[in-house]
């Protein structure tokens, strides 16, 4: 099969499209066909070596966390899914024609949804779910704030908030608040402005996926006992103004996978796809998405 290769940590230029052996299916394991794989921050991070202190690879090695298309073969002991079965996962090396993953890793693609679009959902469907409900623990009638609130994980951590019956709102720059107001956020708060801040009520909970300068803004608009959840690293500071942190790794949940894929098929959960290159342009794929595409990047099959 072919597949997108990283032969060394650095840039774009590290990526190769070669020639590799088929995966071989264990138990309890399936093989799917391609046909999306998304862009996420962790494969520039990867590539890159920004965090191989963390995250080493074994190079040469395959990247990609999502993958969609269609089973083509199923290992011993598997019952979930037959050969033909329409799905997405967060798996490993999702930039190749064929993967394998446990099939714990999968979910089923709604009828309604594009098989290549459902490529860009299983990271940032599940990162964004569970930031709220494990990481900041947001429970009904709370004051939450979501930094990054239209970035793709931002969007997920609002709507899952807002399911849970939290008043919410959603931290965006000022030059974003028209778009914000499509989110279904109680409120939209320019974080770059000092004026829209200064009013903000003392929080429950902050849903972090910005970090940095933006962060450090708003902890002392958190009350004392209150949450920061984070997907980007603790905040300085927080702990010692009397705050709860906990950061967060995303881990598989294929029934919260396929129900959040249903809300996006509704509609009632919007995660906009930017832009889709063939396999074979990884690397512009990734340059694309590193430099802020206003949306998920997606490799097809």
């Amino acid at each position: 099969m072919k597949a997108v290769v990283l032969t060394a940590y650095g840039d774009v230029d590290k990526l190769e499209l070669t020639e590799v052996p088929d995966p071989k299916v264990g138990p309890g394991e399936i093989k799917v066909r391609m046909a999306g794989a998304s862009i996420n921050p962790v494969d520039w991070k990867q590539r890159s070596g920004a965090i191989a202190k963390y995250m080493p690879l074994d190079l040469p090695a395959v990247l990609g966390r999502d993958a969609s298309g269609e089973v083509v073969e199923i290992g011993a002991g598997v019952t979930a899914f037959k050969v033909g079965a329409r799905v997405l996962g967060r798996v490993m090396g999702g930039y190749a024609e064929l993967v394998v993953a446990p099939v714990e890793d999968w979910a089923e693609v709604p009828a309604k949804m594009d098989l290549v679009d459902a490529g860009a959902l299983p990271l940032v469907l599940l990162t964004g779910a569970q930031l709220i409900e494990e990481a900041a623990k947001v429970t009904k009638g709370q004051l939450v704030l979501v930094t990054g609130a239209l970035g793709s994980v931002g969007r997920v951590a609002v709507y899952v908030a807002k399911a849970r019956g939290a008043k919410v709102y959603a931290g965006v720059r000022r030059k974003q608040k028209a778009e914000a107001a499509k989110l279904g956020a109680d409120v939209v708060v320019a974080l770059d402005d000092a004026d829209e801040l200064g009013p903000l009520p003392q929080l429950d909970a902050i849903a972090d996926t910005v970090g940095g300068e933006t962060i450090q803004k708003l902890l002392a608009k958190v009350k004392s006992g209150g949450t920061i959840g984070s997907v980007v690293g603790e905040p300085a500071g927080a702990k010692e103004r009397g705050l709860v942190v906990r950061g967060m790794l995303t881990h598989d949940d294929p029934k919260r996978l396929g129900e959040l894929a249903r809300a996006v098929a509704d509609g009632t959960l919007v995660v906009p796809i930017a832009r889709r290159f063939p396999l074979a342009q990884a690397g512009e794929a990734q340059k694309v998405a590193e430099a802020g595409a206003g949306g998920k990047v997606v490799l097809t099959g």
